[in-house]
């Protein structure tokens, strides 16, 4: 994905809902408003920390990201309770979600990057973790899940 495609991730989510509402797509128009919806609180927020821009698209990735990782979290919780349709209904919802961000990284190609943003930042001990994990923000946001990366880079620093 380059960055002209990312830099339009607003306008393309804006598209989408626009094409929701014409093919009367009725739950697909409501994540589309979800996502707007978390956009917008974001933008929100901002500006009373004063700043105007709104959230940049490194953000938005970030709210999808969340978005995500809340519906995963919802899917197991319904699954152990026995609610296949409601499970089914969050996964349809990150199937929408996920066609706004970048393609996950595989775990091979999550491991050369932490490996390569170790080298980068000449990190030699669990205390540079932060720097390695900023590298990897700045570079990959929206493409792995930090929480597990986390653990692979202490595993490679310690």
């Amino acid at each position: 994905m380059g960055m002209a495609e990312i830099m339009e991730l607003r306008a393309r989510i804006s598209e989408a809902l626009k094409s929701a509402m014409r093919e009367k797509e009725a739950e697909r128009l409501s994540t589309l408003r979800l996502i707007n919806a978390a956009i917008k609180d974001r933008d929100i927020a901002l500006r009373a920390e004063g700043r105007d821009d709104g959230a940049s698209d490194t953000e938005v990735l970030q709210i999808l990201g969340k978005m995500v990782k809340q519906r995963q979290e919802s899917i197991r919780a319904y699954e152990e309770g026995g609610r296949l349709e409601l499970a089914e209904k969050e996964a349809e919802e990150i199937k929408v979600i996920e066609g706004f961000l970048p393609r996950q990284l595989t775990e091979a190609e999550t491991r050369a990057a932490v490996a390569e943003a170790i080298s980068a930042t000449g990190a030699s001990s669990i205390r540079d973790m932060g720097r390695v994990m900023g590298e990897l923000k700045a570079r990959f946001t929206g493409q792995m899940d930090f929480s597990s990366v986390g653990s692979m880079v202490k595993e490679r620093l310690a």
